[in-house]
């Protein structure tokens, strides 16, 4: 598993709820020296309160993970991209744009919202 791997909130929030098979995964990804981002959007999907979201903040601030910024050609690309597929959610085409800059898996939770952008997305059900 030395793929790249790119994060949406469901995996985020189930990391920070101690989900065996999310944190299993992320600590197998960091041993075997994968890269793990992050959509910036999606962090602020999840983010609520950093004294609370103690686990997250860990993750988030550790190093292991890179918080992709969401810039003006990003945030075009995703606003195409949703236009071709005939979606609204901006913040699911930035997972998409992450996971195919960084050729790897996507971890979800809405593994149909994504499928909606891109068929051929690999991802990782969570």
């Amino acid at each position: 598993m030395g793929e790249a791997l790119t994060l949406d909130a469901g995996a985020l929030i189930a990391f920070e709820r101690n989900d065996r098979q999310v944190v299993g995964l992320l600590r197998r990804a960091v041993e075997l020296g994968a890269s793990l981002s992050v959509p910036a959007g999606v962090v602020g999907q999840v983010w609520r309160d950093g004294r609370r979201q103690v686990r997250l903040a860990r993750l988030l601030g550790s190093g292991a993970v890179e918080v992709v910024a969401l810039d003006d050609p990003g945030a075009r690309a995703a606003g195409q991209l949703c236009g071709l597929a005939g979606t609204a959610d901006v913040i699911d085409a930035s997972v998409v744009l992450c996971a195919r800059a960084r050729q790897g898996l996507v971890v979800t939770s809405d593994p149909e919202d994504l499928r909606a952008l891109d068929r051929r997305l690999k991802l990782f059900p969570c």
